[in-house]
């Protein structure tokens, strides 16, 4: 056997699972497979393209492959393996550059929404609907996850925990962490709340005018939560020309300031103010 196709076990994490290092270039590599853990021994070696091996990933990070050898010991083997098969997904239809900390989140979450599924706690998706509109190739994916999960597991996914599943796509293919996405989607709602309630009449969710709406805050909190800034030529016409409207752009800027922590520009505040003119001029029923 060369040693270009030589790969020395560490440690067998399970029947399915071994950890092993790739004696040429030093790194450690996670191989999956039925079977490929069985009677495997530290020390013995496996052929790169044994046909037992049906996933193999690298963690770079040592603290999250420490985190992973500890998951393998306490969550079903077979969330693993449907974990990986929709990192698989994500990978080859979105992108391979993914957060390697969906590793750890991924089935850790599945785990749990299958307790829940099959105690029947209700799952409940406050974001649904913003979650679908501005990631709709995270929901596809996520789609084909959550029927995955269903064939696997005989369980009825809703499209609550779709969503869900999409926030975790999102947060691995955006290298955000779920925690931020979940904010920023917070964040969002609360934004159209508020715009909602100083125009006094709601935007009709399956509107144009909505999926602009959240499109442009979504981009916009991206822009001020990297630190972006652009100058707008517009300002201080805006301030004179729509001064409600530059005023409720204002209070979006200070409400996405202090979830934020970060300072919005007025330029920020004058494409938003650009924004809410159009969307407040026009007669909505």
């Amino acid at each position: 056997m060369s040693n270009e196709r030589r790969l020395e076990i560490v440690r067998a994490l399970s029947n399915n699972v071994v950890l092993t290092i790739d004696v040429v270039t030093n790194t450690e590599t996670i191989l999956m497979g039925k079977g490929i853990g069985f009677g495997a021994k530290p020390g013995a070696t496996i052929q790169a393209d044994d046909s037992r091996i049906e996933k193999r990933f690298s963690l770079q990070d040592k603290q999250h492959l420490t985190q992973y050898q500890t998951l393998l010991e306490q969550i079903d083997p077979e969330v693993i393996m449907v974990s990986e098969e929709i990192i698989s997904m994500v990978s080859e239809q979105l992108t391979p550059d993914l957060n390697e900390h969906i590793h750890l989140a991924l089935p850790s979450h599945i785990e749990f929404t299958l307790y829940r599924l099959r105690n029947q706690i209700a799952i409940e998706n406050p974001f649904l609907l913003e979650i679908r509109t501005l990631n709709p190739d995270e929901f596809k994916v996520a789609i084909q996850a959550a029927k995955l999960i269903e064939r696997t597991f005989n369980v009825e996914v809703p499209e609550e925990e779709t969503g869900f599943l999409t926030i975790h796509i999102q947060s691995a293919v955006a290298h955000v962490p779920v925690g931020n996405v979940v904010q920023f989607s917070h964040l969002l709602k609360d934004l159209v709340a508020h715009i909602e309630s100083r125009r006094g009449t709601e935007i009709p969710k399956d509107s144009v005018d909505y999926v602009r709406l959240i499109t442009h805050l979504r981009f916009a909190i991206e822009r001020i939560r990297k630190g972006e800034h652009s100058r707008n030529p517009f300002r201080d016409k805006m301030k004179d020309m729509v001064p409600y409207e530059f005023g409720v752009a204002k209070e979006c800027g200070d409400l996405m300031a202090e979830r934020l922590g970060v300072d919005v520009s007025e330029d920020e505040v004058a494409y938003i103010a650009m924004h809410l003119y159009r969307l407040f001029s026009k007669d909505i029923d």
